[in-house]
């Protein structure tokens, strides 16, 4: 298994993996993962082996310490200067579920703020998720403004 930045030969994998991993109303589309790729390449990272795709996580860097639903539209928004890490997307194919490879990812992203100094991560996740990041060292900040594709979804921050 290895880490790497993302790149655009990734993006018919990514753009697969994401809508089997997420409901169609939730799910990030191709144009945004190219808009992400394009802004924020440093912040999106690919887990695999030898030849498969195992997961990947991405989010832009931002001031603001919870994530909004104007960032998901708008790659734009992306300060690399910004205090916060946010994770917009983490997915792990089902052929490698329950391995423990979503908290390989997790951990690091976590490292790869922490070495950029930012001031924590940010992220949104339902409820029956709380529990699996707090494992991270995510605090529940409560439910969201967010409402990306109809949810309810926690803000959940890790301060460094």
């Amino acid at each position: 298994m290895k880490f790497r930045i993302a790149t655009l030969t990734d993006l018919d994998k990514i753009t697969a993996l994401e809508h089997i991993c997420f409901p169609p109303n939730e799910a990030a589309s191709r144009e945004s993962f190219i808009k992400r790729l394009e802004f924020f390449p440093g912040h999106f990272w690919v887990l695999e082996t030898e030849s498969q795709l195992v997961g990947f996580i991405n989010g832009m860097v931002t001031d603001n310490e919870t994530i909004v639903d104007e960032m998901f539209a708008d790659a734009h928004l992306h300060n690399e200067e910004g205090k916060w890490q946010s994770i917009f997307g983490l997915a792990v194919s089902p052929d490698f579920r329950n391995q423990g490879y979503a908290g390989q990812l997790i951990r690091h992203f976590i490292n790869k703020a922490k070495e950029q100094e930012r001031a924590g991560v940010t992220l949104t996740c339902k409820e029956y998720l709380v529990p699996f990041y707090e494992k991270f060292g995510f605090r529940d900040l409560g439910v969201s403004t967010s409402v990306h594709g109809g949810a309810i979804w926690h803000d959940m921050t890790i301060q460094f």
